[in-house]
């Protein structure tokens, strides 16, 4: 055999024998790599904790891929995609409907009302309508609960007393948390279609407790250990009586908006009722001269109820009990 011809047989066996070698490397590896997968599969099968740990990690490895940094013209899409989203959650967001859409009684109160408290209609439309579900579940006239909205607040979600009385119906926050929790908080006291819900809730109870609607009204307003409560409950049925006459389809011009009523005192030595479902706290800061002032004002309203229609009175209040 000459030179060259040994010289590529050893080039062969050479490369044949490598070529081997690999072979039962890649071999080995694999079946290594198997048996490892195997092994750390039996493992998290047995091992919750480990199996929890690992999904973990790994998806928070996939959320920081997800948020890495993309390009330009992919941020301005995903703005853009953003801008839209919070535009349609606004509009979700919003307490508002078309009154042309309610029944007509119902539509006839939320244009009154919007006219006499200068409120858009469109809001009103949807506080109209939830006070017709809430009073129809409750058994209470729906044009009581739009009377004690319109004497507590005028319609403003946002009002708050100087003694913590918040939104429409001006329900204490503080003391009625536990009625907010399953609407997410006391924050939702701001809601107007929550603090409706939540103030019928205490009327009721304050109902319930005085056995009368003119009793629960004094409680409602905390004028429970008072001889007076300054005039409330007769604005509140004498607005009441002029929304029922509107949703009667009568005529009935709307007047100068109702101021709130003002909160009367209580002595510091007053006991407050034992029950929690009452609001007798949200007159413990009022000053004697605000008592003062409401004496007289208790006799121009009582003046004002009495000029009222005997029988329209007594249909109010016999309305408003849910007879």
């Amino acid at each position: 055999m000459t030179a060259p011809a040994q010289v590529d047989a050893g080039v062969r066996s050479l490369s044949a024998t490598i070529s081997r070698g690999l072979m039962t490397m890649a071999h080995n590896s694999f079946a290594l790599i198997g048996l490892v997968v195997a092994f750390c599969a039996l493992t998290l099968v047995s091992r919750d904790d480990l199996r929890h740990a690992g999904e973990a990690q790994l998806r928070s490895w996939l959320q920081a891929r997800s948020h890495a940094p993309v390009s330009l013209a992919a941020a301005d899409a995903d703005a853009a995609s953003g801008d839209d989203a919070a535009m349609v959650a606004a509009v979700d967001r919003a307490t508002a409907s078309n009154p042309q859409q309610l029944p007509r009684n119902q539509a006839n109160v939320a244009y009154w009302l919007a006219k006499k408290y200068r409120v858009a209609p469109e809001p009103l439309a949807v506080l109209v309508s939830e006070a017709y579900l809430v009073g129809k579940e409750t058994k209470l006239d729906p044009t009581l609960i739009l009377a004690i909205m319109a004497v507590e607040s005028s319609f403003n979600p946002f009002a708050q007393s100087s003694v913590g009385a918040q939104g429409l119906m001006q329900v204490m926050t503080k003391i009625h948390t536990d009625k907010y929790e399953h609407f997410g908080g006391h924050f939702a006291a701001f809601d107007p279609v929550t603090n409706l819900r939540v103030g019928v809730k205490v009327l009721q109870e304050c109902i319930e407790r005085a056995g009368s609607l003119e009793g629960g009204l004094k409680y409602y307003v905390g004028a429970a250990n008072l001889p007076t409560d300054g005039g409330y409950a007769a604005k509140v049925m004498a607005e009441h009586f002029r929304i029922k006459q509107v949703a009667e389809g009568r005529s009935n011009t709307p007047k100068a908006p109702v101021a709130p009523a003002a909160k009367p005192s209580l002595s510091a030595q007053a006991d407050t009722p034992a029950a929690a479902g009452t609001v007798a706290d949200k007159a413990k800061a009022a000053s004697n001269s605000a008592a003062a002032g409401n004496a007289s004002e208790t006799v121009a309203l009582a003046d004002k109820q009495a000029a009222l229609p005997a029988a329209a009175k007594a249909e109010a209040t016999a309305v408003a009990m849910g007879s």
